[in-house]
């Protein structure tokens, strides 16, 4: 099927059935399937094969013996990276299918799915570079006569969890540095949102990585996931999602103290001075928080602003937010989609009457759409909820949808103290056109990642990852390569003697 007629099979509403991979395409063994819903109209737009624990025994099986008796982790660093820059080709070359794709299952809208898979391509580039690279460093030996050398070498089987918000994106952050290291893996994509790591795996396949590299095992967390994580077969996880799911896998991993990688999300302070570019500032503030509906882990749900400029900026945050309109993804016009599920929709409504009954007050939203053409849709209209204090908790936990809490600060010390007081620790930014003061408020901030008068931007260069309860190690950047590695030290004695450290005496007894 050709590349324009297969957009418009998704786009007329045809279905396609999805098998897993596991070496090759196959059903899954107990024959069950899950039904794949557009979060806009609740329509089904695929049917996916629905993995057992045994499905996901077979995979990580593959990936063994892929690991074990493959080529792939003997292959050149030359010839892995040519093969991970084809996968980059790919997906420029199918970038408004898979983009299609993205918006149908995740409701974000287009232009973000197309951002998405330059990113995409962008990283699997950076890691093939990265692939390319001798990283052995010589040391200077303190013994005489001898060498010493450090290597990094591929940690083995690594199962990959990925979410539901960025199911592409997040899978390419973990996909991409385990094959540049020479790893053989076992992806499980989001029950809800499996379809571009499906067809990812096609690419993968005509991009010529060979069998048993890359397994993709479809179905649900309980079963699947957790067959994945507690496995003796599984030699690393990075897993992405929330912090209850993350306690799980980390008790699960201790079955052979396999090395972890965990994104658990964030509730992330937007810092704005009085001194800031206005404009600018607010501009910014709406993005931080109302991009793909405030399902992002990095999203700036917390606006703590200074408290002479409160009253004017909420203000016009409140009149830009009852003009954002709500739709399709695939509508250009549209700046905001749907949640991704009647569940999740279940979730931030609660918040909302959480927020309600903690005293904070309801400036905008608060409630679903009334226009009647969003009926089908998981929509909830862009909130914000003003005189909120940190001991709040729609202030605390992550509601991970379109609500924007307002705290206000007298001080600098204020600010960081309040920016702070989370048990989260991913990423923050700080608003203000004094540069020393962004400095050192960026510094106090103990979170992953701070951004000075911007917010959201990323690159496959930088590292990401968060403080506390924000997760375990990095993705991205070069540590993002060394997380599926080992290290192993190698010693050489250029001129070895006998020690006669042993039986000396009773030698000269003799």
């Amino acid at each position: 099927m050709s590349h324009s007629s297969r957009i418009k099979d998704f786009v007329s509403g045809n279905i396609r059935n999805w098998n897993m991979f596991i070496g090759q395409w196959v059903e899954a063994s107990e024959r069950r399937e899950r039904h794949i819903l557009n979060p806009f109209n609740q329509e089904v737009i695929a049917i996916v094969a629905e993995g057992s624990k045994e499905d996901a025994e077979r995979a990580i099986a593959v990936a063994r013996e892929a690991f074990d008796e493959g080529t792939w982790p003997h292959m050149s660093g030359y010839d892995r990276s040519k093969l991970i820059n084809r996968i980059a080709a790919l997906v420029e070359k199918h970038c408004d299918e898979l983009a299609i794709l993205e918006t149908l299952n995740t409701g974000k809208t287009l232009i973000e799915s197309k951002a998405d898979m330059n990113d995409i391509a962008d990283v699997f580039r950076y890691y093939a570079s990265l692939a390319n690279k001798d990283e052995r460093v010589f040391i200077d030996s303190p013994i005489k006569n001898t060498s010493s050398q450090i290597r990094r070498e591929p940690v083995g089987v690594c199962a990959l969890i990925t979410p539901w918000n960025y199911p592409l994106l997040q899978a390419s952050w973990k996909l991409a540095p385990a094959l540049a290291a020479g790893n053989t893996v076992v992806l499980k994509p989001s029950e809800l949102t499996p379809l571009t790591s499906l067809k990812m795996m096609e690419l993968i396949e005509e991009a010529g990585i060979p069998s048993g590299v890359i397994n993709v095992v479809t179905g649900s967390g309980a079963t699947v996931g957790s067959t994945l994580a507690a496995s003796m077969d599984v030699d690393f996880i990075s897993f992405t999602g929330g912090g209850e799911t993350g306690r799980k896998i980390l008790g699960y991993a201790a079955s052979n103290f396999k090395k972890i990688a965990l994104e658990l999300g964030g509730k992330n302070p937007n810092v704005v001075f009085a001194d800031c570019d206005f404009e600018t500032a607010l501009d910014y503030a709406l993005n931080a928080v109302f991009f793909h509906a405030g399902q992002v882990c990095s999203a700036g749900t917390r606006l703590i602003i200074e408290e002479s400029l409160h009253d004017r900026f909420v203000a016009a945050l409140v009149d830009r937010v009852k003009s954002i309109k709500l739709g399709s993804g695939m509508d250009d016009e549209t700046e905001m989609g749907p949640l991704i599920s009647a569940e999740h929709l279940h979730k931030v409504e609660k918040y909302i009457e959480i927020g309600k009954r903690e005293g904070a007050t309801l400036l905008v939203g608060g409630k679903g759409p009334e226009d009647k053409a969003l009926a089908q849709g998981f929509f909830i209209l862009p909130t914000i909820f003003d005189h909120c204090s940190a001991n709040m908790r729609i202030v605390q936990e992550e509601t991970f949808g379109p609500i924007l809490t307002v705290e206000t600060f007298q001080t600098e010390a204020e600010a960081i103290r309040l920016a702070n007081d989370s048990v989260y620790g991913l990423a923050g930014a700080v608003w203000t056109k004094d540069m020393k003061r962004a400095e050192r408020v960026s510094r106090a901030f103990r979170m992953g990642t701070v951004w000075i008068n911007d917010f959201h931007p990323y690159f496959a260069q930088a590292p990401w990852g968060g403080y506390k309860q924000s997760g375990i190690g990095r993705e991205l950047g070069k540590v993002g390569l060394e997380e599926y590695t080992e290290i192993k030290h190698i010693f050489q004695n250029d001129h070895p003697q006998p020690m006669k450290w042993f039986g000396n005496q009773l030698k000269g007894e003799e």
